[in-house]
């Protein structure tokens, strides 16, 4: 198993975060994984995106240009990247400020309202875990029992009382994903 994913939006959404989530809950399944980073010196408000890789074999290289999954949260990613996904491959999207949604008809398009979701839950900061939920209803390649495992390895003790929201964030990102195509 090997899933190549690329995670891109702006600064301030949890981009990197949820990609650092994933590789250490990769690594507690005991999973090869790369997370690489790239993001603008903006800090908030630029653009971001991250790589994970997830293989239960040794990777290559963290370095690759098609993706089986791109998580895609605003249009200039959408723009940049969706191209990128490979044919087959899975698109997921938040819809709040798509101006243009995802024209292409050989990969399979699935839409998270996380922006939306996070508001009703008045809890912003939930945003990533609502999209990562999301996808791991689609593609369960780790376990949620190992995301908490990930979550509290790359959180600071200090916000380790922000699990439990985190989970039910998980949760209603699993209920609220849908097929678009």
């Amino acid at each position: 198993m090997k899933e190549e994913i690329l995670i891109a939006g702006f600064g301030g959404q949890g981009i990197l975060s949820m990609g650092k989530i994933m590789a250490y809950s990769g690594l507690m399944q005991d999973m090869e994984v790369s997370w690489m980073p790239s993001y603008g010196p903006e800090m908030r408000g630029g653009t971001a995106n991250v790589t994970v890789i997830i293989s239960s074999e040794r990777i290559s290289s963290p370095i690759i240009r098609s993706f089986d999954t791109a998580i895609l949260l605003n249009q200039q990613s959408m723009d940049k990247f969706e191209n990128s996904v490979k044919p087959g491959g899975m698109l997921i999207y938040d819809s709040n400020g798509i101006t243009r949604h995802p024209e292409r008809k050989d990969i399979v398009i699935y839409r998270v309202d996380a922006t939306e979701e996070a508001s009703k839950m008045k809890s912003p900061k939930t945003f990533n875990m609502i999209v990562l939920g999301g996808f791991l209803k689609i593609k369960p390649i780790i376990t949620l029992e190992n995301v908490i495992k990930g979550l509290k390895k790359s959180l600071p003790e200090r916000y380790h009382s922000m699990i439990p929201i985190n989970e039910k964030a998980w949760e209603r990102g699993m209920e609220i994903i849908f097929k678009v195509r």
